[in-house]
């Protein structure tokens, strides 16, 4: 369980990061393009990407290229939502986004429909429903009414991610690392062209600021994917085990960074979702070790 506790404070570190960038001016943007460079770097170092039989008429490469859009999108995306609706909402709307991809296996993988599996989708439906902060801002207040707008992305564009992992950990053709390395590959360029656009444009500049950070973004990112990685392959035998405690280790612990380090502010109905969340997260993980 150590690696589900060291992917746990990787994933939470990478929000809280993303939470104190404009305290110290950084350009989100720029940082999560630098961000990207640090992921091709480490994934070469640790997982050592085999080219020698890499083909690329087998390769999915329209997968490769849609997650390499959407990576820094998202990313960005989700910089925002945790800047306006807080780490706590953000980390429940990204976790809640795997029913995006559950949903997406009974019509894409064929995997079969049933009562309670209905019932884990309608609490984290409602989880979703209740963590999105409806109240429009006040002087009491720091959500903006806007936020669900991008918690509604987050949610969407993670499980749409995750669908498209899903096709590429399926294809046999090309080892999922070597497919990794191309798809933070391709988030980079897409990423490096963008910045180079508003570089010329006189939007923003290039700062050593901006680049440390985006680095260290990268190396807690990685180190999320990196020990999940571990802790799959440690605790073989128990997959489930590993889903439940990651996402709801994510939510618990995010949650704890946003109400006492940066005292982010639930309603009554937040703090519902919360749980709900947690609940949703333990039923389906129980659906699936029983196979209903």
């Amino acid at each position: 369980m150590l690696y589900v506790f060291l992917s746990v404070c990787c994933s939470v570190i990478v929000s809280v990061l993303l939470k104190v960038a404009r305290r110290y001016s950084i350009d989100v943007f720029q940082a999560i393009t630098w961000n990207y460079g640090m992921a091709i770097l480490l994934t070469w170092f640790f997982f050592k990407p085999n080219f020698g039989t890499f083909e690329i008429k087998q390769a999915p490469v329209s997968v490769y290229i849609a997650v390499g859009i959407l990576l820094p999108l998202i990313f960005w995306i989700m910089a925002k939502s945790v800047r306006l609706a807080g780490i706590v909402r953000t980390d429940v709307a990204q976790r809640l986004s795997l029913f995006i991809s559950l949903f997406a296996a009974f019509l894409l993988f064929g995997d079969q429909f049933n009562l309670a599996r209905l019932a884990c989708f309608s609490v984290g439906f409602a989880a979703i429903l209740c963590s999105i902060p409806w109240q429009k801002q006040t002087a009491n207040r720091k959500v903006l009414s806007n936020a669900w707008i991008y918690l509604i992305c987050v949610f969407i564009g993670f499980g749409a991610i995750d669908i498209l992992f899903k096709k590429v950990a399926a294809s046999t053709a090309v080892p999922y690392t070597t497919s990794l390395f191309f798809i933070y590959a391709l988030s980079f360029v897409i990423a490096l062209i963008s910045l180079a656009v508003k570089v010329i444009s006189g939007k923003t500049r290039v700062h050593w600021a901006h680049i440390m950070f985006g680095l260290i973004l990268g190396v807690a990112n990685f180190g999320n994917i990196l020990f999940y990685l571990k802790a799959h392959k440690a605790l073989s035998t128990s997959p489930s085990l590993v889903f439940s405690a990651m996402n709801i280790g994510v939510i618990s612990v995010g949650a704890l960074v946003g109400l006492v380090v940066f005292h982010e502010r639930l309603s009554k109905l937040n703090k519902l979702g919360l749980a709900l969340a947690i609940i949703s997260i333990i039923m389906i993980t129980t659906v699936n070790i029983m196979h209903w």
